[in-house]
C-alpha cells in the first residue's frame, strides 16, 4: 500500500499552480455554507480551486476524480484583556481605519489531504514536492473570489467637493458671528439654523412634512440672492469634516475644503465649538428610525429568538436587507420550498449542475434553500467576548449565513444589484422571478416562479358601444393608495388643526401626536378595478374623439398573490416622497369579484387602426390641468405632456410615476408626433426606442412591436416571446378575445379560487427605496416570525399595516 507522500507524488499531474486570472474559493463551500470555521473545515480542490465542506468534498471527488485538496481549519483564539480600541477614521466597518467590529481572531491550520481515504500531510513541510508548496502558497496569498465578487465592507458615499467652494465670493458687511445664542434673522427659530457663507446671514432651514424644522428662510434667501453655500450652525466643531455644508445649486450636502477660512471671515473660531445639532443626514435617519424603525423592527420588545429549520438568519452583506427580506418570504412559499429543498438535494444539484457551481443559479438557489430551511446553520452564536480567556458564552443571536454566492449569481445580469447600494425590494423580487423563469426554461412543471404569475385584462368601452380588450401577464398587483378613502378622517382633520396651531406658535408636533391616514386594503383593490374615464380617445368606429371607459380585472388567480403598495410618489419640487399611511390589511381576502369576463355575448369589437378608414392625424391631446400641475413642480413642459398622454390623462399621480421611470428615456425630448389615442395605443403603449433595438437585432418592426406589447415592454422577454411564437406575424394574441376562448397569454397559468390568506409582509423603513432598511414578517408554524437580517424571533406585534409588499397564499 502506498504511503500518503507516495500517493501525493503519483497525483502531481492533478495539482495546478494558480494563475493570476484563476478564481480561487477559500472562504466558503460552493454548495453549502460550511467555512474554515465549521467543524470539518474547508477543502480546496487543488485542480479547480473550488472549495467544499466535509460533507460535500467526496461528491466533488466522485464527479471530477480530483484527489488532492488543501484543508483549512480555523479555531478561535482567546482575546487578551488589554486589546486596544482604535478610534475610527473612516465611516466603514471591518476595514483599516473603520469601526472595530470586535471580530474574534482565529488561528489557521493547513494540511494536504488526499481523497478518497482522507490521508493527511502537514503544511508547511520541506518534504512536500515543490509544485505542491508553490500551489499552496499561491492559494493562501490570493484574494478569495468570494471577496472579489462581493466587497466585504460597507463605506458611506463620500461627499463631493462643491464646485462653488474654491472661488466663493464673501461680502464684508461687518458681520461677526457669536459662538452661541443664534436666532433666525427673519423669525424666532433658534434651531435648524444655517449660516450663509457669502453674506453671513443666519436663517432657518426647510419646513419638514410634519410641520417641524424651519420656515424655509435660508432657501428663500438663496432664491433671492443666488449665494450658493450655507453651513448648519451646531454642526461645526474642531473636526471640520463633520460640519454640514449644503450647496443650494447642487442641491446636496457637499465638502468645502476652505471652510476654515470661510468661517474665519465672520470671526468664527471653530476649534472651541461643540456639536449641538444633527446634520441633515443624521436628522433624516433619526426621523426615519424613531417611529418606523421601532415599530417595524419591534424594538423595545423582548422578542424571543427562534432557532431550527426555517429559522435561519441572513447576514447583511452591506445594504443587502432588500435581498434578505425578499428571500425569507419567497422560501416560505411551497413552490420554492419544494423546488429547491424538498425535491432537490444538494448532491443532486451538484451532480446535475455545470462544472462551476458558483455560476449556476439553480445550484445557488438550492444551496440557499438548504441553508435557510435545513436548520444546520440556525444555532446560537458564541458571544464575541472581550474578557481575557473567558469561556465564550452562548448568545440569543445566531451567526446566520452569508448569501455571497447567491447575490453574485442573481446580480450578474443586473448592474444595480451587483453594487453595494440599497435597492428596491420590489425590483429585486421581479428580477429574481425573471431569472428563475429563465433558469427553468422548458421545465414549466418545476418552475416555482409560475406560482406567482397571473393574467390581467383591460377593457376599453367606446361611447359607440364597441369595446377593445388587451391581456398581459404579471407577477405583482401594483396598487394606488386612495388617501381620500381613509377611515379616520375626523382624527386627521383634528390633527391638521392642532398642527397648524402649533406651527403658528413655533411649537413642534411630537412623534406620538402624529395621526396618519388609515386606508383599507379593500379600497386599494377597488381603485385597481374601478372604471376610469379616458378623455380625448379617438374612436375608429366614430371617426372622432370621444370619452372612453377603461376597466381592469384578472383573468387568472395565482397560487401566491403579491400586492405592491405604491407608497412612493412625487411631491412639489420634484422630490420623491413616501406616503405616511397605514393600510388596514385583513388576514383573509377574497378577490373573486376582480375576475374579468372577457368578450361578452352581444359585444362588438372596435375596428383596429386602418381597418375602417384613416386615423385623425391631429396631435394627441394632453389634459391641460395635469400638465400645468406637473409643470408647476418644475418638470419640463414637453415631458409633462408626454406623461399625461402616456398615462391616458389618468391623473397627476399616475403622470408623475410615469415621469419618474422615463426621465432617462433616449426619446424623452423628442417632439410629440404620435397619432391620437386609439384603443390599441391606449392599451399597450410601446417605447419606440425599444422597437428600434429589436429591429437592430434583425426582427421586423411589426413583430418587434407585438412582442413588446406581449412582454410589458421588457426587451429580453420580448426576444424570448419572438422565438417562442414563430407564427408571431399572424394576428396578435394580445388583442380582443373572442367569447368563450382563452387567450394564449393565459395558457398554462395557475388558477383557482379567489380567497387568500396573508403569509408574509416586507416592510420598508426610510424616505425612499434607495435608503433605509427592509424587514420581513412571515407566518409559519402557526405564528408570525420577524426576519431582520440575521436576527430571527417570534413576532409580538407584526406591523401588518405598514407593509410595502404583501404576500398572500390561496386558500
Amino acid at each position: 500500500m502506498l504511503t500518503p507522500m507516495e500517493l501525493l507524488r503519483s497525483n502531481l499531474s492533478r495539482v495546478r499552480i494558480p494563475e493570476p486570472t484563476n478564481r480561487i474559493y477559500k472562504q466558503e463551500c460552493c454548495i453549502s455554507f460550511d467555512t474554515p470555521r465549521s467543524e470539518g473545515g474547508l477543502f480546496i480542490d487543488m485542480n479547480s480551486f473550488l472549495a467544499f465542506g466535509k460533507d460535500c468534498v467526496g461528491w466533488n471527488f466522485e464527479k471530477t476524480g480530483n484527489p488532492v485538496y488543501l484543508h483549512i481549519k480555523q479555531t478561535r483564539k482567546m482575546v487578551s484583556e488589554d486589546r486596544p480600541l482604535k478610534k475610527p477614521t473612516l465611516l466603514a466597518i471591518g476595514v483599516d481605519g473603520g469601526f472595530d467590529n470586535h471580530e474574534p481572531e482565529y488561528e489557521e491550520i493547513h494540511n494536504i489531504v488526499i481523497l478518497p481515504e482522507f490521508l493527511s500531510l502537514p503544511f508547511p513541510s520541506v518534504e512536500l514536492p515543490e509544485k505542491v508548496r508553490l500551489a499552496v502558497d499561491s492559494i493562501l496569498m490570493a484574494v478569495g473570489a468570494e471577496w472579489k465578487e462581493q466587497v466585504a465592507s460597507w463605506t458611506a458615499d463620500k461627499k463631493q467637493v462643491s464646485a462653488y467652494a474654491m472661488n466663493l465670493q464673501q461680502i464684508d458687511s461687518g458681520v461677526i458671528v457669536p459662538p452661541s445664542g443664534w436666532k433666525c434673522s427673519k423669525c424666532d427659530k433658534t434651531e435648524n439654523l444655517w449660516l450663509n457663507l457669502t453674506d453671513g446671514l443666519i436663517l432657518c432651514g426647510r419646513k419638514n412634512w410634519d410641520g417641524t424644522g424651519g420656515n424655509n428662510h435660508a432657501i428663500g434667501h438663496y432664491k433671492e440672492t443666488n449665494y450658493p453655500l450655507a453651513v448648519k450652525l451646531g454642526t461645526i466643531t474642531a473636526d471640520l469634516e463633520g460640519a454640514d455644508v449644503f450647496s443650494y445649486p447642487e442641491d446636496e450636502s457637499v465638502e468645502d475644503p476652505l471652510l476654515a477660512q470661510h468661517l474665519a471671515f465672520f470671526g468664527i473660531d471653530f476649534s472651541s465649538l461643540q456639536k449641538t445639532e444633527m446634520t441633515t443626514a443624521e436628522r433624516e435617519l433619526d426621523q426615519n428610525t424613531n417611529f418606523d424603525w421601532n415599530r417595524i423592527q419591534e424594538s423595545g420588545q423582548e422578542v424571543e429568538p427562534l432557532f431550527g429549520p426555517g429559522y435561519t438568519g441572513l447576514v447583511n452583506l452591506g445594504n443587502s436587507c432588500y435581498l434578505a427580506s425578499t428571500m425569507q418570504v419567497v422560501f416560505s412559499t411551497n413552490s420554492f420550498y419544494s423546488r429547491y429543498y424538498k425535491n432537490q438535494g444538494l448532491k443532486l444539484a451538484f451532480e446535475t449542475g455545470p462544472a462551476d457551481p458558483t455560476l449556476d443559479l439553480n445550484t445557488q438557489l438550492t444551496k440557499l434553500g438548504h441553508g435557510l430551511l435545513s436548520g444546520k446553520y440556525s444555532v446560537p452564536a458564541q458571544e464575541k467576548d472581550e474578557i481575557s480567556n473567558a469561556a465564550a458564552s452562548i448568545s440569543s443571536k445566531q451567526e446566520g449565513i452569508r448569501p455571497h454566492m447567491f447575490k453574485a449569481v442573481i446580480a450578474a445580469s443586473h448592474p444595480e444589484f451587483s453594487s453595494m447600494r440599497q435597492q428596491d425590494a420590489l425590483e429585486f423580487f421581479l428580477h429574481l422571478l425573471d431569472q428563475v423563469e429563465r433558469a427553468n426554461a422548458g421545465k414549466s412543471d418545476s418552475d416555482p416562479s409560475r406560482s406567482f404569475k397571473f393574467g390581467i385584462e383591460e377593457r376599453l368601452l367606446c361611447s359607440s358601444g364597441k369595446v377593445a380588450y388587451n391581456r398581459r401577464v404579471d407577477y405583482i398587483l401594483s396598487l394606488n393608495i386612495p388617501l381620500h378613502e381613509a377611515t379616520n378622517k375626523e382624527q386627521l382633520e383634528a390633527f391638521r388643526k392642532m398642527n397648524a396651531e402649533k406651527t403658528l406658535d413655533w411649537k413642534e408636533v411630537s412623534g406620538d401626536e402624529i395621526v396618519r391616514p388609515r386606508v383599507p386594503l379593500e379600497a386599494c383593490l377597488e381603485s385597481f378595478s374601478a372604471p376610469e374615464e379616458v378623455h380625448d380617445f379617438y374612436s375608429n368606429a366614430l371617426k372622432a374623439k370621444t370619452t372612453a371607459i377603461k376597466t381592469a380585472g384578472l383573468t387568472s388567480f395565482p397560487d401566491y398573490l403579491v400586492l405592491h403598495m405604491r407608497k412612493f410618489v412625487m411631491e412639489e419640487g420634484w422630490v420623491p416622497k413616501k406616503l405616511d399611511v397605514y393600510i388596514d390589511v385583513p388576514d383573509i381576502i377574497d378577490i373573486s369579484h376582480m375576475r374579468s369576463k372577457g368578450l361578452q355575448p352581444g359585444e362588438e369589437l372596435l375596428p383596429e387602426t386602418g381597418d375602417g378608414g384613416e386615423v385623425e392625424p391631429s396631435k394627441p391631446s394632453a389634459n391641460k390641468d395635469i400638465v400645468s400641475q406637473l409643470a408647476s413642480m418644475g418638470f419640463n413642459y414637453l415631458h409633462c405632456q408626454k406623461a399625461a398622454i402616456n398615462t391616458s390623462n389618468a391623473g397627476v399621480e399616475e403622470a408623475m410615476n410615469w415621469l419618474l421611470s422615463h426621465m432617462e428615456d433616449p426619446d424623452i425630448d423628442d417632439p410629440i408626433f404620435q397619432d391620437v389615442q386609439t384603443a390599441e395605443a391606449l392599451l399597450s403603449i410601446v417605447d419606440q426606442s425599444k422597437v428600434d433595438t429589436l429591429v437592430s437585432f434583425g426582427f421586423q418592426e411589426e413583430i418587434a412591436r407585438k412582442a413588446l406589447k406581449a412582454s410589458g415592454g421588457d426587451i429580453e422577454k420580448a426576444t424570448d416571446w419572438i422565438f417562442s411564437h414563430p407564427e408571431g406575424s399572424g394576428s396578435s394574441d394580445m388583442d380582443a378575445t373572442s367569447s368563450g376562448t382563452q387567450s394564449a397569454v393565459d395558457a398554462g397559468l395557475p388558477d383557482g379560487g379567489g380567497r387568500y390568506k396573508l403569509i408574509g409582509v416586507v416592510s420598508h423603513i426610510g424616505t425612499s427605496t434607495q435608503c433605509g432598511h427592509y424587514v420581513a414578517h412571515v407566518y409559519k408554524d402557526g405564528k408570525w416570525v420577524i426576519f431582520n437580517d440575521d436576527k430571527v424571533g417570534a413576532s409580538i406585534n407584526p406591523p401588518k399595516d405598514m407593509g410595502y409588499l404583501y404576500f398572500f397564499e390561496r386558500l
